[in-house]
Formats: structure tokens, sequence, C-alpha cells
């Protein structure tokens, strides 16, 4: 295995061998998982960054990224950060969900790296390559860790995840957003039970996930949904994009966002289509000419959009209340506007695909 001391979104900086020659002591263990996690490995890392900077070229909303993890226990068959596994000569199938690189230093890096002589405070995104949530977050709470650090420094933070474990934090994330903007996006592509089984297995039920944002919106946390990715003549019907949106606006979402078609880079293809063979086997050919390329057909990715744009424009219309359990201090910036809203929440809450 090798490991590059930046995150997956970076550039061309040094490079340290891991698993080469004698042994590696306080650099990186393997540890194997036990209980609930056996079958899993999860490699210790000392990372020599922890704040990943993308360059001015780069085209997706953000600036600034922290991804305390690398491979994830979701499992779900068209991440598209299976190729990093690839690069660290591991497997990038079943060796991306079993196998868990974890940035063990990654909170005390982030105090450093915030100290205002370094650092002008500009927003950072976590949950762009992996969950910050997944399963393991439970045993290391790296991502609690770092919501931690930054709310006492006061920098504004969004956090994308599928995971029902960011209620865990809920108190700590509702008291951030009294210091700071902080803003959860829940990853829910589809309610299908059948579609979630096929392509998100090691995810929590998309239902247990629309009852997380209605917790989160009561505890205070603005909330928005992104609804992605979308698959195609699984989740793209216009009927399973409406009852996203309607779930959603019922649970009192702060925004709704998404409609991004899936989009297949080299090494997520063959495992996706691999997987879908064995789940959906009639669809495997209307994919391969869907996707003769990275992204499927313009006009498949804009009916998409067309269908959720429609079914946001119909649930903007309902009237949502929102219950808080707590009311923000004196001089707090002021929480979302209930109901949902068309505008993404800042900083992570798109990938910065094409329409």
């Amino acid at each position: 295995m090798r490991w590059k001391l930046e995150d997956e979104e970076g550039g061309d900086a040094g490079q340290r061998i891991l698993f080469d020659g004698p042994p590696v002591g306080d650099v990186v263990e393997r540890r194997p998982g036990k209980g609930a996690f056996s079958g899993m490995e999860f490699l210790h890392v000392r990372a020599g960054s922890i704040i990943n900077s993308l360059g001015p070229s780069s085209r997706l909303p953000f600036r600034h990224t922290i991804n305390a993890y690398r491979g994830c226990s979701h499992a779900c068959s068209y991440c598209f950060a299976r190729p990093s596994h690839e690069w660290l000569e591991l497997d990038i199938d079943e060796g991306f969900e079993r196998q868990v690189v974890v940035k063990i230093n990654a909170v005390e890096r982030l105090g450093v790296e915030l100290a205002p002589r370094r650092w002008a405070g500009s927003p950072i995104a976590m949950g762009t390559n992996t969950d910050p949530y997944q399963r393991c977050e439970g045993i290391y709470g790296l991502t609690r860790g770092l919501v931690e650090v930054l709310a006492e420094h006061r920098n504004p933070f969004s956090i994308l995840t599928k995971s029902t474990l960011v209620l865990r934090d809920l108190d700590l994330l509702a008291d951030a957003g009294r210091r700071t903007d902080v803003g959860v996006n829940l990853s829910i592509g589809t309610l299908d039970p059948d579609v979630w089984r096929a392509t998100e297995r090691g995810t929590p039920h998309p239902r247990q996930r629309v009852e997380a944002i209605a917790r989160l919106r009561a505890a205070g946390v603005r909330c928005g949904v992104l609804v992605a990715p979308v698959l195609p003549g699984l989740s793209d019907g216009a009927a399973q994009l409406e009852a996203v949106v309607s779930a959603c606006t019922e649970a009192g979402a702060s925004s709704i966002s998404g409609g991004q078609v899936l989009y297949l880079r080299p090494g997520t293809r063959e495992v996706f289509l691999s997987h879908l063979a064995r789940t959906h086997p009639h669809l495997v050919e209307r994919y391969e000419q869907l996707y003769r390329g990275v992204y499927a057909p313009k006009e498949v990715r804009q009916q998409v959009q067309r269908r959720l744009r429609a079914a946001i424009d119909r649930n903007q219309r309902r009237p949502v209340a929102i219950t808080r359990n707590r009311a923000p201090r004196a001089g707090s910036p002021s929480p979302a506007p209930d109901g949902p809203s068309s505008s993404p929440v800042p900083v992570a809450s798109q990938l910065g695909l094409p329409l």
C-alpha cells in the first residue's frame, strides 16, 4: 500500500510507502475488525496534513475539504471514491468496503492547521469523498473531534452523509451552529427499498435518514437533502423523485437540491456493472449503451433535472411546521427558514457534475 500525504482531491505532493520494509512503528498499524466489524480491517495512518485545498481550476463548489477516512463500509456500488483505493494499491471492490484507512491524527492536525496565523477561516466541507459518519466513526470518533475543533475556532463547515450516526452529535452540531455557519446534508437518492438494498446495502434505510432530518431540524440544525445520485432505470421515475421530495419536505428539510445522474469513472464503472449484473441483469445492456463515457447522455440528465425541479416546485407550496427544542443564543446567526428550498446548502451540497 502506498500513502499520499494529502486527501483524495489533492495534487502532486510526496508519497510515503507503507507496509514495505521493516516494521513501521507509529506510522501505520493494521487493526482487524472485531464483533460487528468482523471481516473488516482498519489501516491506521498519520496524515501530514488534514485540510485539503483544491486548486483554482477545480469545478467543485468548495475549496477546502477534510476526509478523515478512506474506504467506506456503506458499500455503495456506484461510489465515485472507489478509485482512491486503487491508487493506494488496495482492492477497489470488496477491499474498498472492508479496508478503511483511518487518519488517526486528524483531530490533532486540524487544531494545528486552524491556527489564526495559518488559516483565514474559510469554509470546510466534510463528506466529499467517503462518509464521515460511516460505521467505524462509532469507534474512532474522528468526525466528532473535528466538529468540536471547528466549533471552537468558529470556522464554518458543512457535512454530507448517508448515515443516521450524525444524530449522535446532534447537540454538538446545534451548539456549533450557534457559533458559526454549519450545514448538514443527508444524501437520499431514493426511498425505494429494492433499489436501496441493491446499491447502498451498508447504509441506513433511507426512511431513517428522513427521520434524521426531522430530528436535526427540531434541534435547530440547518439540514438539507441531496437527491443524488439518480440511477437511470432504477430511481429516476417521476413518482420516485416525488416520493423523496415529499418525504423530505414533510420532515422539514432546509433545502432540497441535487438531481445529478450517476456518473461512472473507470474502476467504479466495472464494480457497478458487476453488481448490476447480479441484482438487475436486464439493465446491464442499457447501462453499457448509456455509459459509453463517464456521464449519461445530456438528455437523460436534463430529464431528471426537470422531474426533480417539478417535484420541488410542487412541494414548496406545502406549509411545513418545524418544532425546535431549543432557542438560539442572543447574537447567534438566524436559523434557516422553515420548509424546503431549491437552493442548495452552501459548500458541500453538490458535487459540481454537469447537468
